[in-house]
C-alpha cells in the first residue's frame, strides 16, 4: 500500500474519525484545536475518547485539507 492510500479509523463509540494520510497537509489545526485528542507523538495519535462528539465534529469540519472526516456509528 502506498503512503497516499493509508486510511485509519478511530472511534469514541458514537463517532468514527477517518484520517487519510495522503490528503494531510500537516497544517496542525487539529492538534492546536484539540491537543487532548490529536497527539502526534503518541500511538494511536488520535484519541477521540478524550473529547465530546460535538467538539470532534466541529474540529473535523475545520480541517483545511479534508484529511479528517467522520461518520456517526449506528446503534
Amino acid at each position: 500500500m502506498e503512503t497516499n492510500d493509508i486510511r485509519k479509523e478511530y472511534t469514541n463509540g458514537e463517532l468514527t474519525i477517518v484520517w487519510k494520510l495522503g490528503k494531510c497537509i500537516h497544517a496542525g489545526v487539529c492538534v492546536k484545536t484539540l491537543p487532548e485528542v490529536y497527539q502526534p507523538n503518541e500511538k494511536p495519535w488520535i484519541q477521540p475518547e478524550n473529547a465530546a462528539t460535538e467538539a470532534l465534529k466541529s474540529q473535523i469540519d475545520a480541517c483545511p485539507s479534508g484529511a479528517l472526516s467522520y461518520y456517526m456509528n449506528t446503534k
